[in-house]
C-alpha cells in the first residue's frame, strides 16, 4: 500500500468547508479512483486550526495516478481556498498495519 499524510492549516471559521469537501471525495470521487482505499481528517489537540489528512491507496501507481488527474486537481483547487498555506504532504510506502 501507499499513500500520503498531509499537514494543512485551515483557515479559521472554514473547519466545516473542509469536512463537507472530504465527505465529498469519499462519496463522488473514491467510487471512481482506481486503487483507492481509505482517507481520514484529523483536527489537531493543539490547535483546532490544524487538519491532519491521510490518504491510502492499493499501490504507489494508483496514488501518482489520482494525483495527475485532472478532476483530483480541481478538487484540490477547491480545498486549498480554504487552507491558509500549502499543505505539508509526507508520501510513503505503508510498511505495517494493525
Amino acid at each position: 500500500m501507499f499513500g500520503t499524510v498531509a499537514h494543512a492549516h485551515v483557515k479559521p471559521g472554514h473547519t466545516q468547508a473542509v469536512i463537507s469537501l472530504m465527505e465529498e471525495w469519499n462519496r463522488e470521487r473514491k467510487p471512481k479512483v482506481k486503487g483507492a482505499l481509505a482517507s481520514y481528517l484529523f483536527r489537531s489537540e493543539k490547535d483546532p486550526n490544524e487538519m491532519i489528512m491521510v490518504a491510502v491507496f492499493q499501490d504507489r501507481d494508483s496514488y501518482y495516478a489520482n494525483a495527475a488527474d485532472p478532476a483530483q486537481d480541481r478538487w484540490y483547487r477547491r480545498l486549498r481556498e480554504h487552507l491558509a498555506e500549502d499543505p505539508v504532504w509526507e508520501d510513503g510506502e505503508i510498511i505495517a498495519q494493525a
